[in-house]
């Protein structure tokens, strides 16, 4: 208390100009309406700049429940998209996902090999989520693999990264089928093998999901053509494909649920039979 009284004494004179200036410049805004204007705007834009200020503070911590957000709403788009039955002359959407024919389930990658031969991710969704094995995984940009073995919170998937994944792949625009494997190499490319060399391939066609399993939607993406040479005996090509993913950098995923898997190895199993 007693250095504050100091404090006082020793600016007496600083402190009794700064009252007076503060007193003569209150009366000069309030009997002069351009100064009263001028110093309103002026308060106005300085609180406006301080609110923008932390608002802006408020959105970088809030991404996360942003991102949930519209991870969520992706999910809801998917169920449309992989709902939808498509021909030359109309499209089709189911007026409920419960009627539909796949489920769509977002998760965060939580592990992500990409640097072995045979590699895994695991997610943060698992048995109590419904995910059960052979369910496909993508992302927004592409496929990833598919669901390998859970337990009651998480699951590993079966990265295309893995010299063991063989998923039904397609060209765009020729509708011409083929095997999408991996050799091991760089995990930015992988090999569609096994389509005909009656196929007019091109460099820069568009490779999709070939929609026969009971796996994957039709028409999901998977990379493009990079490279492509007739294999040894000549009837077939094989084709480098560059990925859509970055499979070395993943966070959100989609889990898809075919509804009719079950009705379709059923049937399957009894023409096998």
């Amino acid at each position: 208390m007693q250095q504050i009284i100091n404090f006082i004494i020793r600016n007496k004179t600083f402190l009794l100009f700064l009252l007076l200036f503060g007193i003569s410049l209150t009366l000069t805004i309030q009997s002069h309406s351009y100064h009263r204007s001028k110093f309103i705007n002026s308060a106005n834009s300085l609180s406006g700049g301080v609110y923008g200020t932390f608002n802006s503070i408020g959105k970088y911590f809030n991404l996360k429940e942003q991102n949930e957000i519209l991870a969520e709403e992706n999910k809801q788009l998917r169920n449309l998209l992989f709902n939808a039955q498509k021909n030359k002359d109309s499209i089709y959407v189911d007026s409920s996902f419960a009627e539909g024919h796949y489920k769509v389930i977002t998760a965060e990658v939580y592990k992500n090999s990409y640097a072995l031969t045979d590699n895994y991710l695991t997610i943060n969704k698992g048995r109590n989520d419904s995910i059960k094995q052979d369910f496909g995984v993508i992302s927004s940009k592409g496929i990833i693999g598919i669901i390998d073995n859970t337990s009651n919170s998480y699951a590993t998937v079966l990265s295309i990264l893995n010299t063991n994944s063989r998923i039904n792949a397609k060209i765009k625009a020729t509708n011409h089928l083929g095997t999408l494997e991996w050799n091991g190499l760089s995990p930015h490319i992988a090999q569609l093998v096994d389509v005909s060399k009656f196929a007019p391939v091109k460099l820069g066609d568009t490779i999709e999901t070939g929609g026969q399993s009971a796996i994957f939607p039709k028409g999901i993406g998977i990379g493009i053509v990079e490279k492509f040479e007739t294999d040894i005996s000549g009837d077939t090509y094989n084709i480098e494909v560059k990925l859509f993913n970055d499979m070395t950098n993943l966070g959100t995923v989609y889990i898809i649920e075919n509804l009719d898997k079950d009705e379709i190895k059923t049937l399957e199993n009894t023409v096998n039979d």
